[in-house]
């Protein structure tokens, strides 16, 4: 009998080791992750009234892992390129991003702003930050696709 109550034990504790060493099927379905800009919608309050893709040759990609964000865009008529990094923190349908530091004109904009809040719609591999008025009206949207 105690022989089988310790195969028990053995093949729970097995178990349960192999269930937390298993990939987490739910990494898919955080924002945790490398996305790329698709396109852009823009609102009349509440329903997307025109899309806009991105043009040839522009790229923005941004980067979750850990509570951190960085993200760098090339623009092929800039000479300059964009980037910066921070942390973010979702709560319910909202995307908090805080940005610690940046290229020279994301320095500058951090005089006036420093932390960004979006409504946040969230799939599998698209999401969607989608920027708000004072009155809770939204105005346009950025649109990813998850490339890792």
């Amino acid at each position: 009998m105690k022989k089988i109550i310790g195969l028990v034990l053995l093949m729970l504790l097995l178990v349960s080791a192999a269930a937390t060493n298993s990939i987490n099927e739910d990494y898919m379905h955080t924002i945790q992750g490398t996305w790329e800009l698709e396109s852009f919608y823009n609102y009349d309050g509440q329903q997307v009234i025109d899309t806009v893709p991105t043009a040839d040759g522009y790229r923005q990609v941004k980067m979750y892992y850990n509570g951190k964000i960085m993200w760098t865009r090339y623009v092929p008529v800039d000479k300059v390129g964009r980037f910066g990094y921070g942390t973010y923190k979702i709560i319910d349908d909202q995307l908090m991003e805080t940005l610690e530091y940046g290229d020279n004109e994301m320095i500058q904009a951090m005089d006036t702003m420093r932390i960004f809040t979006f409504e946040l719609q969230l799939g599998e591999d698209k999401f969607s930050q989608i920027s708000l008025d004072e009155e809770g009206n939204r105005t346009f949207s950025e649109n990813y696709i998850r490339i890792d």
